[in-house]
Order: C-alpha cells, then structure tokens, then sequence
C-alpha cells in the first residue's frame, strides 16, 4: 500500500511537472492568423475554451493553470491577434498587459468630418453616422473655441489607433485632445485678441487651397490681406464645404453653389465662415498664425502640373494669370 501511495505520489509530481513545462511549450494549432475577441466580463473559463478551440493553444487547462499561477494578475477585455506558435504563459502574460489588437486610422491633413466618416465606414464596429453625430457637438473644445459651431478643425489629422471597444465620443476626445497638444505649443505664437476660432479656420481654408509647404504663409497672407480690406474670400473650399453642409455635392462647384446662401459660401458672405472647412495640420496652424508679408490678393493655380500657385496683387495681373492657366490647362 505504501508503494503504491509512493508511486502515485510520483507520478502525479511527473504530471505535475509535465504539465508546468508544457505552459512554457510552444504550441501553434491554426493556420494563418486568430482574431479573439474578450468582452469585458468573460471569465477565464472562457477565455481558455475559445483559445483551445481555436487552436491558440493545445488544451484549455493549460490557461486556467497558468491563471491560477498568477491569480493576481487581471485580464484585460479586448480584440487579441494571434499570428504564431506561442505559451500560454506568454498568452496568458499578453491578455494580462492588455496587448489587444488596434485597427489603424489613418486622418490625412485637409480631412474634413465627413471624410473621416466615410474612413470609418470600413470598420464593422463603429458606426459613421454616429461619428458624425458626435462631431457636430462642440462641447469638448468649447472652452478653447466657443465660437466653433461643430468640431470640424479641431480633429486633429494623424493615425489613430482604435479597437473594437472603441466609441465615436472617445474618438472625437482622442482627436481634440491631439489637437490641444499642438495647439498648446503653439500658444506663446497667438495673436492677442484673436479668437482660436478665426485662427483654426483660417488654417483650414490655407490646408484646402495648396499643399505645397512654401505657399502656405502666402495664402494665409491673401486671405488676411482680403480680410483687412473688407473683401470676400472668394474660396472654392468654402463653397464646396458648404454643399457638403447641405447634402448637395457632386464632385464640382457649380453655378447654383456660388449663388448658395450658405454662411459657409464666402462667394455670398464676407469675411471667414462661422467655423474651419477641414482639420488643418500643424503647418497649416503655423501659417495662419503667421501670414507672410505681402500685398497679394489674389492666386490661382498654375497650369504646369506643380501644385503651385501664381499670386496677384491686382485683378489686372490675376486675370492674365488666369488667362496663362486655361492656355496651360485648356479649360
């Protein structure tokens, strides 16, 4: 009897042992790649069934094992991707830092809300509607701009990381708050009595009108030069943001669109529109922040395929500059 008890005791050490090495064994059971998502409250009983059968790892045991080895250790809710053979110490190690799988979005500058809308519409998680929703609320940079009629500006362009977790209010937060980052290094450049929400917006109409880095304090210049002459803007951005506003765009500005009474149409109204067209970015910021010095007031695009523009100071030069550009374009 006391044999037996002794091998039994022996093997059950052996099994023991076996079955703590095989927490740090390598194991891959699936082909290509694992996607699991862990909503917040899933136990661990759980989580261990779908990793065994999906093939992340070999038995469901090994997890719970390993969980009762590191009983202080939280796990973390999330989307996880499994590329490789791993442990499930290493598995269970990657739920318990929260190592979650983040989809990329990706705001280039000049994005206007409606673009990143539309960016989202390929995420089967987050809904673009209610994005937009959630953007046309001003509330979260109210403080800084109390003008702002939207949070159009003020989304900052970038790539953000975001999971299946992830609301349209915390992207907005995450956007407004990048925007509040740059902006604050930006603060000891602002012109005394100027509202951040002028500024921003002028920075969306330099963002839309030329991408070329040289040009951007000179378009800020026309524009401020124009504003300080009390003439319209007469910025094609602004009309087409303002049939955008309506639900009325159609690839080009037409005629019907010039004459729109949209406050956003600077063909009707003078002066900036109430709020930014587009989420400028940080060397958009800095032009309207400091225009060059120059008495131009008008520009127009060249026709050489550059992205360039010519600048005017009268209507005489801009009209046989416009006269160069159809030449140059045939239109």
């Amino acid at each position: 009897m006391t044999r037996l008890l002794l091998a039994l005791v022996f093997l059950a050490v052996i099994a023991a042992g076996l079955a703590y090495v095989s927490l740090e064994t390598t194991y891959q059971g699936f082909r290509d790649q694992v996607i699991l998502d862990f909503p917040k409250g899933t136990s661990s009983q759980a989580m261990a069934d779908e990793l065994a059968q999906s093939g992340v790892i070999r038995y469901s045991w090994q997890f719970l094992m390993a969980r009762a080895l590191h009983s202080g250790k939280k796990l973390q809710a999330g989307e996880y991707r499994f590329e490789h053979s791993d442990t499930p110490a290493n598995i269970l190690d990657r739920i318990g830092r929260g190592d979650v799988f983040f989809y990329e979005l990706v705001v280039p500058e000049g994005s206007t809300m409606f673009d990143i809308a539309a960016s989202l519409a390929r995420f089967d998680f987050i809904d673009p509607a209610g994005f937009l929703r959630a953007a046309r609320d001003s509330s979260l940079i109210r403080d800084l701009a109390p003008d702002a009629p939207t949070l159009e500006g003020y989304l900052f362009p970038s790539t953000y990381r975001i999971t299946r977790g992830t609301t349209v209010e915390q992207l907005c937060v995450m956007m407004t708050g990048l925007f509040r980052k740059h902006w604050r290094d930006l603060e000891s450049s602002l012109p005394q009595g100027v509202p951040v929400n002028d500024l921003v917006t002028l920075a969306s109409l330099v963002e839309k009108e030329t991408a070329v880095p040289d040009e951007r304090r000179i378009v800020a210049s026309v524009y401020d030069n124009r504003l300080r002459n009390g003439m319209s803007l007469d910025c094609d951005p602004t009309t087409i943001y303002a049939a955008l506003l309506d639900g009325r765009y159609r690839g080009t500005i037409h005629r019907s669109d010039l004459n729109s009474d949209n406050p956003y149409n600077t063909y009707r109204h003078a002066g900036l529109p109430p709020g930014p067209i587009a989420n400028p970015g940080l060397a958009a910021l800095q032009a309207a922040l400091a225009p060059a010095e120059t008495d131009y007031l008008y520009f127009v695009a060249r026709g050489d395929g550059s992205g360039g523009h010519q600048f005017s100071r009268t209507m005489a030069e801009h009209n046989l500059a416009v006269q160069e550009y159809r030449r140059a374009t045939g239109k």
